[in-house]
């Protein structure tokens, strides 16, 4: 799911201004976004503070929300520039169609990829005949300068690595972790991880020192370094750790992400990354007038207009808080 939010806003990310060097426990709420008429998301970032973990710089999370006579996810083909989408589902299928030509149905536990690069066009859906539960995650990777710019793709990776301890499975969505890596493409060190416990697990997870990392909380309930997360909110922890405590009251599912703090501030708005507001304004010139992000064929529906520019000027301007 993309950012359908018609009162987009801009948002300064990047840089070392917001990373904590050590070790903490920040407890992030969510702000609740109505997507369409039947799915309401959980935005845990960018959230008041705390704009980006590592590469990410968006998560959403949805559900589980009972879909069997509703029809589900639907977003119109609308553009992305600079990032990567990740989809995640612990429940339901996605249907996903983009302007290279892509269509695949990603179902729970496989990794739908998205690089946008310098432009691309896609629509998310429920398949018409759908399973009764949708509940999943969606996140960006903002690309570095070097990187974004590349051509866009498709990535659909159907198996992927796993760790495993008593209690835990860890599979590994994006990046390394305890050296198994995912065939995921990324551009800057980072980690992306699904974690399932089972009730009872108490355990511990190796983690990389110079990374700053996050715990979003998909279902049950899990303490996280001693601190009980709850479905729906993330505890940033900062950097400065080699391993992270885990217990699990219940069976609990969490995404464990983290990555080396991007030193880059980047401008974001809508469904666009920049680094400047000259950037942002362009790409909605461009989609409005039905260049350069090409065309997503088969949705059965009208494409999405982009929201109203902010009537202040899109340029970085120090810290938005």
């Amino acid at each position: 799911m993309s950012n359908l939010d018609r009162q987009a806003t801009l948002q300064v990310c990047g840089g070392r201004g917001f990373v904590v060097a050590e070790p903490v426990r920040e407890l992030l709420s969510p702000r609740h976004v109505q997507l369409g008429e039947s799915t309401e998301v959980r935005r845990l970032l960018p959230n008041l503070g705390r704009r980006m973990v590592g590469a990410w710089a968006f998560v959403d999370h949805y559900g589980p929300d009972d879909i069997a006579d509703e029809p589900g996810m639907q977003v119109p083909p609308h553009p992305h520039m600079g990032l990567q989408t990740v989809s995640w589902l612990h429940e339901g299928e996605v249907l996903h169609r983009d302007s290279t030509g892509s269509l695949q149905t990603v179902r729970p536990r496989e990794l739908g990829l998205m690089t946008s690069g310098r432009a691309i066009s896609h629509s998310e859906e429920s398949p018409k005949s759908h399973p009764r539960y949708l509940h999943g995650a969606q996140l960006w990777v903002a690309l570095p300068d070097a990187h974004r710019h590349v051509e866009p793709h498709f990535q659909h990776h159907a198996v992927l690595p796993q760790v495993t301890a008593p209690g835990l499975t860890a599979t590994v969505i994006l990046g390394t972790l305890d050296g198994a890596a995912s065939p995921g493409t990324t551009y800057s060190p980072l980690v992306g991880a699904d974690l399932a416990l089972t009730a009872g697990t108490e355990t511990r997870l190796p983690l990389d020192p110079d990374f700053e990392y996050a715990v979003l909380a998909m279902s049950g309930e899990a303490h996280v370094d001693d601190v009980p997360v709850l479905p729906g909110s993330m505890l940033y922890l900062g950097c400065g750790r080699t391993e992270l405590p885990l217990r699990a009251v219940s069976d609990a599912g969490l995404m464990l992400l983290g990555g080396e703090p991007f030193e880059e501030e980047i401008v974001m708005w809508w469904n666009f990354v920049g680094r400047s507001g000259d950037e942002i304004v362009q790409a909605r010139n461009d989609w409005e007038k039905g260049s350069r992000f090409g065309e997503v064929h088969g949705y059965d529906g009208t494409r999405l207009a982009a929201p109203e520019l902010p009537a202040t000027p899109l340029k970085p301007r120090g810290r938005v808080r």
